[in-house]
């Protein structure tokens, strides 16, 4: 018998209405020219909901250049009656379609026109987006459809929770003072610890994909995606460590810097973007090795802090690691999904 696919088993998926709303009379798909609007969005935004960090102008702008991306179709912006820019909604399909089709679901209204049903078309058009672009895919694996809400945004949990996206998962951030000591771990025989270098771009993308192949929600890094973190402004390398068992990178701990983050948390920081030990290496005392070498790093560049995310649920342990290296625990996000 023929596997069902999406379409077979979701039904059919018209195009989604655009959002209307009496407040907010232009709507329309969102192209380069808006990269500045979405920006201003997110800042705002960012400064209620999580207000540590904050979301680079880069970041958004990268989108527009990824191949698998089109904003003309999967991404919405409304405007005020004076030009305003209000708020905006993606549906993005996940470029890696090994073991299911995911489409990610992200975007803000302003602080200033929230609580008045912006939000509420908003979100009705990307899950429609996403439905839509789930039916499109001829894919006979999963679907899922995932977002992420900020523990302080339970509205925009609501909203999710309307369209049958589910609370699956909690990461915590956590924060490190690099003023306290680092304890010196020996490396194990065999290894070599070098600061992570471009040359190792691709290595390091193999190591990644292998590290998280069995974390949960993970899909492997595209190169292409992979090329704009690791090529972006602001990966450090010299923070940034490799552990290296004869060429093969076998461990890593890449970390980032993001100045303009500094005074909205109060202190010169590095946020560690990720932390991996591929599965043929665990249980040697690997990851703790790489992170506390790149927190030395951190402190003799003069940075004041450390900051990174973790998986409440992490069957690795990392929420434990991490709080045995000093790291306390701070904000939360949720992870909602709604699988077909």
């Amino acid at each position: 018998m023929t596997e069902q696919t999406l379409a077979d088993r979701m039904g059919l998926a018209p195009e989604p209405a655009m959002p209307q709303h009496p407040d907010v009379p232009t709507w329309r798909m969102a192209t380069p020219e808006d990269i500045d609007a979405m920006h201003a969005i997110s800042t705002a935004a960012g400064r209620v909901d999580h207000p540590t960090w904050s979301m680079p102008r880069e970041d958004i702008a990268d989108t527009f250049e990824m191949s698998h991306i089109d904003h003309s179709r999967d991404t919405v912006i409304g405007f005020a009656a004076d030009g305003t820019p209000v708020a905006y909604g993606s549906a993005f399909v996940h470029p890696s379609r090994d073991v299911r089709v995911q489409v990610d679901i992200a975007g803000e209204v302003h602080p200033e026109w929230r609580r008045r049903g912006v939000g509420t078309q908003v979100v009705q058009w990307q899950y429609a987006q996403a439905v839509r672009r789930l039916a499109e895919s001829g894919s006979t694996l999963p679907g899922t459809v995932r977002a992420y809400a900020e523990g302080a945004n339970d509205d925009a949990a609501a909203l999710l929770e309307r369209h049958g996206l589910r609370v699956q998962r909690w990461f915590t951030t956590m924060q490190r003072d690099l003023s306290e000591p680092i304890p010196a771990r020996e490396t194990p025989d065999g290894f070599v610890l070098v600061p992570y270098s471009s040359e190792r771009a691709l290595d390091a993308l193999e190591a990644r994909n292998d590290a998280f192949r069995d974390h949960w929600g993970s899909l492997p890094s595209a190169p292409e995606t992979w090329q704009k973190f690791v090529g972006g402004p602001f990966l450090r390398p010299d923070l940034s460590t490799l552990v290296l068992d004869g060429d093969r990178i076998v461990a890593f701990c890449l970390g980032s810097v993001n100045e303009e983050d500094w005074a909205a948390l109060g202190a010169s920081h590095v946020y560690i973007d990720l932390i991996g030990v591929v599965r043929s290496h665990r249980g040697r005392g690997l990851a703790p090795l790489v992170i506390a070498e790149s927190l030395r790093a951190a402190a003799a560049a003069g940075l004041e802090k450390a900051v990174l995310d973790v998986d409440t649920e992490s069957p690795t342990g990392a929420h434990s690691l991490y709080e045995s290296l000093g790291f306390v625990a701070t904000e939360r996000e949720r992870v909602l999904v709604r699988e077909f």
